[in-house]
């Protein structure tokens, strides 16, 4: 029995790995093992479809805002959040403000100051905060992290990357969305296709937080095995699975 589940596993990761995409859907939920496949025969829109999400900017340790008191100016304050999520308001002691959106630190200052003032109306600005940012990781010259300053799509971000490695499996380049706090869709293009077929319609744009991930294709998993004469028929980084 432990036996067949073994193959049952290893089978599935197989296809999972080695389905040929376009644009394909995953969804991946960090708090389940599970992955569910979108439906290949689906159509593609220019804007490949992650799940659409507006979300709020949730403040983190490190950030500053400014609070400005319409009818009390002495209660004016610029404070930073510290490194365990707490911030001091003047006169009103400390409370945990890290992961909260605007609205709902606006809630929170008026709640902290009811003792001293009725209804106090507030006016909340960000002073300094997380710049947006996306990470490139895998078989790319330059992995790491990167801010996102314009409108920048999948291909490009590869590029900024440095660009794809002799390694590079780039006919299945994982793009991850968190789209809400549990969960992460993926999607997986075919790079090498796009680029071949002078056709980047299905060229994603990225949104601040995405991760793109280049695997490593298989002749490089195997070529330190293989004897020295063979090399020259997977030289070219381009001949992949």
């Amino acid at each position: 029995m432990l036996r067949m589940l073994y193959v049952f596993t290893a089978v599935a990761s197989a296809m999972l790995i080695c389905t040929p995409s376009k644009g394909q859907n995953i969804a991946a939920d960090s708090s389940s093992t599970g992955t569910r496949a979108g439906s290949p025969g689906s159509p593609i829109d220019p804007d490949p479809g992650f799940q659409r999400r507006n979300p709020r900017y949730l403040l983190h340790t490190g950030d500053s805002f400014d609070v400005d008191f319409t009818f009390s100016p002495e209660f004016n304050q610029t404070v930073t959040i510290e490194p365990d999520g707490y911030v001091t308001f003047r006169g009103a002691g400390s409370q945990h403000v890290a992961g909260q959106s605007l609205p709902q630190l606006t809630d929170t200052i008026k709640k902290a100051y009811s003792g001293i003032l009725h209804d106090p109306a507030i006016t909340v600005t960000l002073k300094d905060f997380e710049k947006p940012y996306f990470i490139a990781a895998g078989q790319v010259a330059k992995p790491g992290k990167y801010e996102l300053r314009s409108d920048l799509s999948l291909v490009e971000a590869v590029s900024v990357a440095g660009g794809f490695t002799d390694a590079s499996k780039h006919s299945q380049v994982l793009l991850f969305r968190r789209v809400t706090d549990e969960n992460v869709e993926a999607r997986v293009f075919d790079v090498k296709k796009m680029l071949a077929s002078h056709n980047l319609q299905e060229d994603p744009h990225l949104l601040p937080g995405d991760m793109l991930f280049v695997p490593q294709n298989s002749i490089s998993k195997i070529r330190r095995y293989l004897p020295t004469s063979s090399m020259g028929l997977y030289a070219n980084p381009w001949i992949s699975p």
